[in-house]
């Protein structure tokens, strides 16, 4: 027992240090990625079979020959609708079936007509539409062209690795292989790089083993972009969004880890991992989704430009220059690729998003304002903490609870000592409107007096070791396994327990937050599972690791759902894959209270938000660490217009909810918070537009500006859809910063019109203005030509407000035009879907403003119009006629800041009207 504690303390001391980066591998340290990176490119060792390509009406099958080992793969290329090519490799006769990802994709992707119009020894044309896939026979290529313009061609750097299974070489007691009659090696097979590497068959790293059972299986190969002068994507990794060369460096790693205290500017592994990467260029951007959940690196090739390269090129009389590229290495599974032709940014996250789904829409609590800590102490504590935002009249809707309290980490309990009568506590919270979020992990306390345990257990639910016995690890309970919830069964079991007949001191309105899921395990290698654990289907660890986040978080949504079918809900997730975003929420882990991880908390949602991951955030203040009043403020707004937006705190940091700062820094939070809620509205509108199409929710400036190569590194600004600018101060003790308006065209000549939400002030230039600043000051634009609805009657919850009445903010182009969306229903339930909702598109030409319903509204509302605010009008015009089912009125304009208010035009949001100014 005392060994046990001990144990335990190390493990919690060690993780509250902070990260070392000794304590994760490093390529060369992971054999795998050592070997796939030993591949000098220009000399691919695979080739297509002459004769071997069967053809179907969506696809074409073909054998490839590795030329070294004679060993045969099957090739699979498939077209897709929407611009889309799926390439699939697979051994032709493996030894055992090799792991190919489930519960990621939204279905079987739709396939589009494919025909071979040329076929002959050296290569193959195959067209889809306009779209078009050059097969090369030796060495093997694959070209992907949209509309006769090439955008991706695989294995071009020839560097495709595909290490087949095999038996593990036998060995005499000399170390050399056993000899038939005639000197020959009993298993004689043609070498291969893996087969000389001593990590091929087993691995260690630090105190862990890895048994390797069934020996090296790695796949790799390389994607090149001819038509892009960046590459972005792969998250999830605390860098720049702009990816960077890893020429002398590292590869990105994506393998999901629990990273304490991460160090930014890295390319180290995180707790999520998405596989999706995009090139991009001023006239087409194209991606690739490599959908394998096994550990992976990524190498990055980018056009050298430098005096060096330059002066080669010259004296070789040669302009051509590499484009770039990334090599994807994966320790396991099949490739499997699927290709995005674009050709705009935003049909290429479109593309993907197609494929693995959407975020669905969220009750509008979820996009408040979040109130956290590790830990609310008892149920007093909660109950002051919310006292005191109405106290200080700061609005917040969720109250959440970290792993304290539980009795004694087991989750679906309660402290009873802390907690005596938690729905009493609960009742109190949305009595006032407001909501709790409680914790549940994935590693169950190993105690035979808690339920959880005995049922996994006897079931035989947990995740097992090579001999079939359960896998116990150490985690936050102290010794604890983990369900295998790649079983449905134990998905099943999961799910249950959140019903209110097992699960009875909640009620239907508590959401839930899935921690530690990557999984963590403290004395595991590397702070996990080892990839030598079993789960269901015989899959070792390594082939799914990944995923184990993911499958978390299916069932606890699947739990949601059963306990009320008809309420949406809300989930918190930190390990994430491809298709994670159709339950959870994410954010950016256990950061610090700094000003650089303030600053990465934009680049890092960013780089999710065009992986499909909208829904992200960053601890507000650091997780570790007591910002200073200046860091705190500035995280508040930079916070505010990110999507997920929560404050969250360590157990050892000082409290830290706006009251216990000076009065100023209370004021300047109370500001920023409340600026959220005034847009809440928009949120709302562009959460609902992005599960009906699939465009990222928040956007970095290529997305709309494709052309500007000025703006395509810009990443501590961000867009909120096409109709907001962001450029949150980050800085400390700045009273200026530069913000860079993007242009639309190559010359740079030309943009768009922005004006100053709080003053209307009209920006009519392209590049950095710099903007003077203040404590209050966030630096906000709204786009000439855009109409955002707003709400600002702030109240201290988000429920309360829905039905206050909305204020249309018309912001004026050139040409005097302006349009945007509003979307509404009863923010909380499914009905949405059965077309109870009200959706509609305002427009502004010609001194006139009237809606178009984009479906027949179909929610009853009392909501009603209070403002409209006009910028960028030449003129105050005398009055406004509002005319409603042939009726008129007139209305009072006058000027506001830089604009001209139209006050109380009454109009229901659901009524049909017109208003035209009167000069």
């Amino acid at each position: 027992m005392r060994l046990a504690i001990f144990l335990l303390i190390f493990c919690i001391c060690e993780y509250a240090l902070g990260v070392d980066p000794t304590n994760f591998k490093t390529c060369e340290q992971s054999s795998f990625c050592r070997r796939s990176r030993k591949i000098q490119p220009g000399n691919s060792k695979f080739a297509l079979v002459p004769g071997s390509m069967n053809t179907y009406s969506n696809s074409i099958t073909a054998d490839l020959i590795n030329k070294d080992t004679h060993h045969l793969y099957v090739l699979k290329l498939e077209a897709l609708v929407n611009n889309k090519f799926r390439l699939l490799i697979d051994e032709k006769t493996p030894l055992k079936p090799r792991y190919k990802v489930e519960h990621v994709l939204i279905g079987e992707p739709q396939s589009e007509t494919l025909t071979v119009v040329k076929e002959d020894k050296s290569e193959i044309v195959l067209q889809s539409g306009s779209n078009k896939a050059v097969l090369f026979a030796d060495p093997f290529r694959v070209d992907f062209y949209e509309n006769e313009v090439l955008v991706v061609s695989a294995n071009a750097k020839g560097l495709m690795n595909f290490e087949h299974l095999r038996p593990k070489p036998q060995k005499n007691s000399d170390g050399n292989p056993p000899e038939e009659e005639g000197g020959e090696a009993a298993n004689a097979i043609p070498q291969t790089p893996e087969d000389s590497d001593p990590g091929a068959w087993e691995e260690n790293f630090k105190s862990h083993h890895d048994s390797k059972p069934y020996g090296p299986e790695a796949i790799a190969l390389d994607f090149s972009f001819p038509e892009a002068e960046v590459l972005f994507g792969i998250p999830e990794h605390a860098d720049s969004f702009i990816l960077k060369s890893t020429s002398g460096s590292d590869p990105y790693r994506l393998y999901n880890l629990d990273v304490f205290e991460y160090i930014i500017d890295s390319k180290m592994a995180l707790y999520g991992s998405i596989p999706v990467l995009y090139g991009h260029g001023p006239k087409r951007t194209a991606g690739v989704y490599w959908q394998n959940a096994a550990e992976t690196w990524v190498d990055i090739y980018l056009t050298e430009q430098n005096v060096v390269s330059s002066i080669v090129k010259l004296v070789s009389g040669s302009n051509k220059v590499d484009p770039p590229a990334a090599h994807f290495m994966s320790e396991s599974g099949i490739i499997d690729a699927f290709i995005l032709l674009g050709p705009k940014p935003m049909d290429t996250f479109k593309q993907y998003t197609a494929l693995t789904g959407v975020a669905p829409l969220p009750q509008m609590f979820a996009l408040a304002y979040h109130q956290c800590r590790w830990n609310y102490n008892d149920a007093k504590d909660v109950e002051t903490v919310s006292a005191n935002f109405d106290h200080y009249d700061i609005p917040m809707d969720i109250m959440w609870l970290d792993i304290e309290y539980t009795d004694g980490k087991k989750y679906f309990t309660w402290d009873q000592f802390k907690f005596p009568e938690p729905l009493s506590m609960i009742k109190n919270l949305t009595d006032l409107g407001r909501h709790l979020v409680i914790i549940i992990d994935p590693h169950i306390k190993r105690d035979g007096g808690y339920f959880f345990h005995n049922d996994c257990t006897e079931n035989g639910y947990y995740v097992k070791t090579r001999d079939g016995k359960d896998y116990e690890g150490w985690c936050w309970p102290g010794s604890a396994s983990y369900p295998d919830f790649f079983r449905q069964d134990v998905r099943d079991y999961y799910a249950n327990q959140y019903l209110l007949s097992n699960f009875k001191t909640v009620t239907n309105d508590v959401m839930f937050w899935n921690d530690m899921n990557e999984p963590s395990v403290f004395n595991g290698p590397e702070v996990t599972m080892p990839k030598d654990m079993v789960h269901y289907g015989d899959w070792e660890h390594r082939d799914v690791h990944n995923l184990y986040g993911h499958m978390h978080i299916m069932g606890t949504f699947e739990g949601i759902l059963r306990r009320d079918p008809k309420q949406r809900p809300f989930i918190l997730t930190r390990a994430h894959f491809s298709g994670s975003q159709r339950y959870a929420a994410i954010w950016t882990g256990d950061n610090m209270a700094d000003w650089g991880h303030l600053q990465h908390s934009i680049k890092m949602c960013l780089s999710e938000a065009v992986a499909g991951f909208s829904f992200c955030g960053a601890d507000v203040g650091g997780f570790f660490g007591n910002p200073d009043a200046e860091l705190f403020e500035r995280w508040y707004q930079t916070g505010a217009f990110l999507p997920f937006f929560r404050s969250h705190a360590h157990i050892d940091t000082k409290r830290r909810e706006p009251w216990l700062y000076p009065e100023k820094t209370r004021l300047v939070i109370r500001d920023a918070i409340r600026k959220r809620y005034s847009y809440l509205p928009l949120w709302y509108t562009m959460f609902y537009e992005h599960e009906m199409d699939g465009s990222p929710v928040i956007r970095p400036l290529l997305t709309h500006y494709p052309k500007d190569k000025e703006g395509y590194a810009i990443d501590n600004q961000l867009l909120l859809q096409d109709r907001i600018l962001v450029r949150p101060v980050m800085q400390q003790g700045v009273s200026k910063v530069d913000v860079y308006f993007p242009a639309l065209d190559e010359k740079r000549t030309v943009g768009d019109l922005w004006y100053d939400v709080d003053t209307f002030q009209k920006y009519d230039r392209v590049g950095r203005e710099t903007i003077q600043v203040n404590d209050y000051k966030i630096p906000v634009y709204q786009r000439g030509g855009s109409i955002v609805p707003k709400k600002e009657r702030i109240r201290r919850a988000s429920t309360l407000m829905k039905n206050d009445p909305y204020t249309l903010i018309v912001c004026l182009d050139r040409k005097g035009k302006a349009e945007g969306t509003l979307y509404l229903d009863d923010e909380k339930s499914y009905d949405y879907r059965q077309g109870k909702f009200i959706h509609v598109n305002y427009s502004f030409d010609g001194g006139k403003l009237t809606n178009n319903f984009i479906k027949p509204p179909n929610y009853e509302t009392k909501a009603w119009i209070e403002r409209i605010v006009i910028a960028g009008l030449d003129r105050q015009p005398k009055s406004a006629t509002i005319t409603i089912n042939g009726v008129t009125d007139k209305l009072d304009v006058s000027p506001f800041e830089k604009a001209f208010v139209i006050r109380k035009p009454g109009v229901g949001i659901s009524k049909d009207f017109e208003i035209k100014l009167n000069y």
